[in-house]
């Protein structure tokens, strides 16, 4: 069964970084692409970024491009999402993902994910 557990979220003022973590568990975690997705209080659930199994291929959304990177290590089962510059619209509950399925890219929509995380809080004070 594949599991997944976030860590690294927080309070931190705005303009600090944190940098959360995902490990997998389960199944060969080299074989998946990964999402980074995020829910603030009252909205929908929205990607922030995503990578491909080989970590070749990213992709940001247009708020986080620039200040977040995603990057993954594939010998610790684990997909890294650091965040810079953080502004207090980037509050939210932030939850990695995972497919059940094998993709050469990305994929952007929750619904394209089988797996996801409890989520870890990021707030950010002004």
């Amino acid at each position: 069964q594949v599991q997944l557990v976030e860590s690294g979220g927080g309070l931190v003022q705005a303009g600090g970084s944190l940098r959360l973590s995902c490990a997998a568990s389960g199944r060969t975690f080299s074989n998946y692409a990964m999402g980074w997705f995020r829910q603030a209080p009252g909205k929908e659930r929205e990607v922030v970024a995503a990578i491909n199994w080989s970590g070749s291929s990213t992709y940001y959304a247009d708020s986080v491009k620039g200040r977040f990177t995603i990057s993954r290590d594939n010998a610790k089962n684990t997909v890294y999402l650091q965040m810079n510059s953080l502004k207090p619209e980037d509050t939210a509950v932030y939850y990695c993902a995972a497919p059940g399925i094998r993709w050469g890219g990305w994929r952007l929509t929750t619904t394209a994910y089988d797996y996801w995380g409890q989520g870890t809080q990021v707030t950010v004070s002004s």
